[in-house]
């Protein structure tokens, strides 16, 4: 089997492009947990100044929840590469 390059043995290009892709997919991993059990928890917040679960405020903290839990979530994932 034959690489992009033209080359028989290209086994190096193919490990760097599969650690490549795997980071990306566990960076994407930690984005998506940090982001919904921000939400969650920003939208429970919202139970503690006795606010619905429908609420305009239980709505803006969820959203505020889920933005901190993407960046917390991103800084994760820049620990682990």
């Amino acid at each position: 089997m034959k690489c992009a390059a033209g080359r028989a043995d290209c086994n190096g290009e193919i490990a760097t492009e599969y650690k490549i892709r795997l980071a990306h997919g566990m960076m994407r991993l930690c984005i998506f947990v940090g982001m919904t059990v921000g939400s969650i928890g920003g939208s429970m917040l919202g139970g503690v100044f006795g606010w619905g679960m429908l609420d305009f405020g239980s709505f803006l903290l969820s959203g505020l929840g889920a933005v901190i839990g993407v960046f917390a979530g991103w800084k994760v994932a820049q620990k682990l590469e």
